[in-house]
């Protein structure tokens, strides 16, 4: 009886290394991102290894470094928009660098839950960890993993820069329409992401003469802006309400905007309505939703870059990886208008 065919021999380091006409060690360099190889060489190997369709084995390639290529990825209500987006663009600038990504879910409001997961991830090797939807007691339950093992907060460079700067965009884009009294529908206020958003808004407030004249706080969902709504259009109707209300995201939009439709209340012809992250949805709500749009992609590559800059060996230079992040953008739509020259009245 004959042998069963047991498929194609696996091609090792030595086969590309014949290919390439260079030493085993060298290709090895070159699968770990060694920064001293020729670009020349690097090419010769790289090409060896598309020709004999060479598959890299990271947990071998782990055993001689001293990282995992790992990651650790902490996610929190990965069912809205914003994570959701987050994690995909982390695992694909990840994968970009060469790294794997082991992703544990927590509450991010239960700072033992997200200590929990931390913990998980920190004994399954990872090099570092990245959250996203963090919170200010996710931050709190991972301050001491701080020096035993990287921690970056998704979003959270520079205390929020690029989410302050984006809900300052939409402030201006108001007072230019001649809004002067506003009204905000923030989302919950221990979140990371609720602090700078909100401190933006507040900044541009002042620097712009607008007077805020209501606030309001959801939890990020559709429902949340439509149990506001009630409470909202009473505020609209009296002779100082808001002519403009700006929500902490899309979906808080969305069930506002439906829910003052269910109060006689009109946008953008009673009340200007602006939105937070320009969601594929957005542009087909009713009125379409003005927004503002951050690049989630370049804050995935920066999150990346930084724990890798935290986990390189120390004896080897740290790889260069290109980080490039696009200020936010505005995205006007139909949801707003100038203010109504009468505040609308009772129905």
């Amino acid at each position: 009886m004959s042998e069963p065919d047991s498929g194609p021999a696996r091609v090792g380091v030595r086969d590309v290394a014949r290919v390439a006409g260079v030493s085993a060690q060298t290709v090895s360099r070159v699968i770990n991102d060694h920064p001293r190889i020729r670009e020349e060489t690097r090419r010769r190997v790289q090409d060896a290894m598309a020709q004999l369709d060479y598959r890299v084995n990271n947990a071998a390639r782990a055993l001689g470094t001293r990282t995992s290529r790992t990651l650790g990825l902490i996610v929190s209500d990965a069912t809205l928009y914003g994570p959701a987006v987050a994690v995909a663009e982390i695992e694909s600038a990840a994968r970009q660098a060469g790294r794997w990504v082991a992703t544990a879910y927590a509450d991010a409001a239960d700072a033992a839950s997200v200590r929990a997961a931390a913990l998980h991830l920190r004994d399954q090797g990872v090099d570092g960890l990245i959250v996203v939807a963090s919170h200010t007691r996710s931050a709190r339950a991972l301050a001491d993993l701080d020096g035993r093992l990287p921690v970056e907060l998704f979003h959270a460079h520079d205390d929020g820069a690029a989410q302050q700067a984006a809900a300052a965009l939409v402030v201006e884009y108001l007072a230019a329409l001649g809004h002067r009294r506003v009204a905000r529908l923030g989302g919950p206020p221990d979140w990371l992401d609720e602090i700078a958003r909100a401190a933006g808004y507040r900044a541009a407030l002042t620097a712009h003469g607008v007077h805020e004249v209501a606030a309001w706080t959801g939890d990020w969902s559709a429902a949340a802006g439509a149990a506001v709504a009630p409470v909202a259009a009473a505020a609209i109707r009296e002779t100082d309400g808001p002519t403009a209300i700006v929500c902490a995201n899309d979906q808080l939009a969305l069930g506002l905007v439906a829910g003052l439709a269910a109060s006689g209340i009109s946008v953008p012809g009673d009340v200007s309505v602006a939105g937070f992250d320009d969601n594929p949805d957005a542009a087909y709500y009713r009125p379409a939703l003005t927004t503002v749009r951050l690049d989630i992609g370049g804050e995935a590559r920066r999150s990346v870059a930084a724990v890798l800059a935290a986990t390189v060996e120390p004896e080897r230079d740290a790889p260069v990886y290109a980080v490039s992040t696009l200020p936010p953008a505005l995205v006007t739509r139909g949801s707003t208008a100038p203010p109504p020259r009468i505040a609308p009245g009772p129905h």
